[in-house]
């Protein structure tokens, strides 16, 4: 049997890939990402058998686990160029075909790829799990990922929103400031409730930057909209620093993918594939009937020939 080093354990999945009825390939294909985005740098090697894995799997699993992986790898910076081309975050490489005549002229910049729902609610989802360390790497890989960011919001609201925000911070107004941060950037207030509530604060920070928020009125916001968290100096030191380097590109692609996750939670529920432990779990659930037992009938009453049930008698 194959041996795979370089991914501990994966020789355990190869096997239960192998069960008759079992479909792991969506699984197999998560855990190998997992591995391979959570290194910093990886060895020629490595790099190969990576791509060797992965390139048959992507064509063979389902739109959401694609959709997944191509959230995770867009946002890597060491993501192999041909498993790129693949999962369409960069151009296809340029063939080697034989001298043009006349030279064209460059083509334009290519624009950022708009994320499907999967793959905006697999982005959020990484960010909302990631720790403080892990939210700075996933801004910084954003500024580069080949993601199309949100359309500004336009000045004369962004400037209107920003004053209606600094007043409802400055006076502890956290629904009022949760609704119009909603108001503003077109979002569900459920999901601007989990940005304003969400404890390290990037996300805020990443909302107040796409309206455009000055970061003079952004450390009012830090201070006083929640006293509480406005009395960690580290707290507002740390969002205040990011704020300064936060880009209004990153902060675009931010609004994008939480406005695609509110999409992903709108559409209906489809098809999911069945993976190797559905049909046993379904058979525990499920009473055991037995097939030679006449149905119940209720005590005294007997069928006529009809059909109808009467009294004895």
């Amino acid at each position: 049997m194959t041996s795979f080093p370089t991914f501990p354990g994966f020789d355990g999945l190869l096997d239960l890939s192998r069960r008759e009825g079992v479909d792991i390939r969506p699984t197999l294909l998560r855990v190998l990402t997992d591995l391979y985005v959570q290194a910093p740098a990886h060895t020629p090697d490595e790099e190969r058998q990576f791509v060797a894995l992965t390139s048959r799997l992507i064509d063979e699993v389902d739109d959401a686990t694609r959709a997944a992986v191509r959230a995770r790898l867009s946002i890597y910076p060491l993501t192999p160029p041909s498993i790129a081309e693949k999962l369409r975050l960069r151009p296809p490489a340029p063939e080697t075909a034989a001298p043009r005549q006349a030279a064209s002229p460059a083509p334009p910049p290519r624009p950022g790829l708009s994320m499907q729902p999967d793959e905006a609610s697999e982005l959020n989802r990484m960010f909302v799990l990631a720790d403080a360390a892990e939210r700075a790497q996933i801004l910084r890989s954003l500024e580069t990922a080949p993601l199309k960011e949100a359309t500004r919001v336009d000045p004369r609201r962004a400037a209107r929103a920003i004053a209606a925000l600094d007043k409802m911070a400055l006076e502890a107004d956290l629904i009022g400031f949760t609704e119009e941060l909603a108001h503003a950037l077109i979002l569900p207030v459920r999901m601007a409730e989990q940005i304003v509530h969400d404890q390290g604060g990037e996300p805020l920070a990443c909302a107040c930057r796409a309206v455009g928020m000055p970061t003079a009125v952004f450390e009012h916001v830090l201070l006083f909209l929640d006293p509480e968290l406005g009395a960690s100096v580290t707290r507002v030191y740390r969002l205040s620093r990011l704020y300064d380097i936060l880009t209004e590109r990153v902060a675009l692609i931010m609004l994008a993918a939480w406005r695609g996750t509110n999409a992903a939670a709108l559409r209906p529920a489809r098809h999911q594939p069945m993976l190797y432990d559905d049909e046993r779990q379904r058979a525990r659930a499920a009473p055991h009937a037995n097939p030679d037992k006449a149905p119940s009938q209720t005590p005294g009453v007997t069928p006529d020939a009809a059909g109808r049930k009467r009294p004895p008698g």
